[in-house]
């Protein structure tokens, strides 16, 4: 355990508001996949509403138990959690970067005696926002905008070619996940951020541009056998981010190539052996953990649209109440033969990758908490908010008691093998507890943004 960190003030948090924008709706329900839906969060006085408008493909059934949880209002941030955010935002630099030090370093603990990095620097800003607050008003608004303003800097200047963002290298999440995953994690900030910008149209058209910069690289370095592996202990955990990056962009608009999407996640299902109902391990350190978490968020937004084509065909008529989610059935809906057996290739790989949530020798990962398992952790929470149903919340409470038996008495999370970072882990932490207030970006599957067909 570390000492328990003085903190400089006194933080406060209000329970997150859920607002549906359909003039129908009732307070604090969120609908899966229904229509056009806004999420306000607001955690105090100061704090701006954040607002995501999602287009839905179908609107499932409200009594279906499947998707008791899509109607369930974000949890409230518990006190513990609210104890790691303030030492995040205490561990900050000056010059607004975070940084997960050196891997040869592993055992130095101090936030603030490391190097920063863009990398760790987006993930840990995410965590901020994703707990609620953006960079123009509230309690952590002023770490949110030098992270920023630091991120901006850091991309803007370097130089078009090739897939990195920086010259910093030897970082632990550089060695454990990949060497180019910190492009993958400013490209996921970039698009999170956006929609807290509506009122700055400058800052939005610099974090437009530098999103398309980070997405060309992550395009242009993609394996031509659709991952992203280059280098790391376990790049199936790099793969998966920079997949999650291309999604989140596309759905801000941005020009994505969907040739690119498509080929990443076949190969996460690649990955999948159906004789045994898992994730090959090869790709993830030879730890199942990682494997399985990474294609069961790959395969994710394919699953949902499924369910939610299914449950519009049973509306229609088309289908009987009873109908599960084949490939014959998703062609009686009217989908084409070719995208019904991809579609149900996801929903059973994704449904197979669930049921292994249950087996606690999986999800020890690699026998004691790293950097990566609670990576691991956050992906699956976002694979069961994409999903909804009584999967998220049995997932969501157990994650909740887990990881708060674990926390350093400081508020800060560490890692005992590979990633260590408190920094690092400390954010996967938070990202892993607030999942479902990022649920509409996650569940969104409209395809609004642009696709492309060539790598540019």
């Amino acid at each position: 355990m570390q000492k328990d960190h003085q903190h400089r003030t006194q933080r406060t948090t209000h329970p997150l508001n859920m607002l549906r924008a359909s003039g129908l709706a009732t307070l604090g329900t969120l609908m899966l996949g229904a229509g056009i839906t806004s999420f306000i969060g607001d955690h105090d006085s100061a704090n701006t509403a954040r607002v995501h408008s999602i287009h839905g493909t179908a609107s499932p059934h409200n009594n279906d138990p499947n998707n008791r949880a899509s109607i369930t209002p974000p949890r409230t941030i518990d006190p513990f959690m609210q104890k790691g955010l303030h030492w995040l935002a205490d561990a900050q630099h000056k010059d607004g970067g975070w940084g997960a030090g050196s891997y040869a370093k592993q055992d130095q603990r101090d936030p603030h005696a490391v190097t920063i990095d863009p990398g760790t620097t987006a993930f840990t800003a995410m965590a901020l926002l994703r707990a609620g607050y953006n960079p123009l008003k509230g309690e952590y608004s002023e770490n949110l905008r030098r992270a920023l303003d630091y991120l901006l800097t850091t991309v803007e200047i370097y130089k078009e070619e090739g897939p990195r963002i920086s010259d910093v290298t030897g970082t632990q999440p550089q060695r454990k996940l990949g060497e180019f995953v910190d492009v993958s994690l400013c490209a996921q900030f970039f698009g999170r951020v956006l929609p807290t910008l509506a009122d700055e149209p400058t800052l939005k058209n610099r974090v437009e541009k530098a999103l398309d910069k980070c997405v060309r690289k992550i395009e242009n370095s993609q394996k031509n056998d659709g991952s992203w592996n280059h280098g790391g202990w376990a790049p199936v955990l790099q793969s998966s981010m920079a997949n999650n990056a291309l999604e989140i962009a596309q759905e801000n608009g941005r020009a994505v190539n969907d040739s690119v999407l498509e080929r990443s996640r076949e190969y996460q299902k690649g990955n999948y052996d159906p004789s045994t109902k898992s994730y090959r391990a090869d790709a993830g350190a030879g730890v199942e953990l990682y494997a399985n978490s990474s294609g069961q968020r790959a395969a994710a937004k394919e699953s949902k649209k499924a369910k939610d084509i299914l449950v519009a065909a049973k509306q229609a008529g088309k289908l009987r109440d009873g109908d599960d989610v084949t490939e014959d059935n998703l062609m009686k809906a009217g989908v084409d033969r070719k995208q019904a057996s991809q579609l149900a290739r996801a929903y059973d790989q994704n449904r197979a990758a669930v049921q292994k949530l249950d087996d606690e020798q999986m999800l020890s990962g690699f026998g004691n908490n790293g950097g990566e398992e609670f990576l691991s952790y956050m992906l699956s929470s976002e694979s069961l908010v994409v999903t909804g149903g009584e999967e998220w919340l049995k997932w969501n409470n157990k994650m909740h008691e887990r990881l708060e038996k674990i926390q350093n008495g400081d508020g800060s999370w560490s890692g005992h093998h590979c990633i260590t970072s408190p920094v690092f882990c400390t954010a996967a932490v938070i990202l892993c507890l607030t999942a479902d207030r990022d649920a509409e970006m996650l569940r969104a599957t409209s395809g609004k943004g642009i696709t492309t067909g060539n790598v540019r």
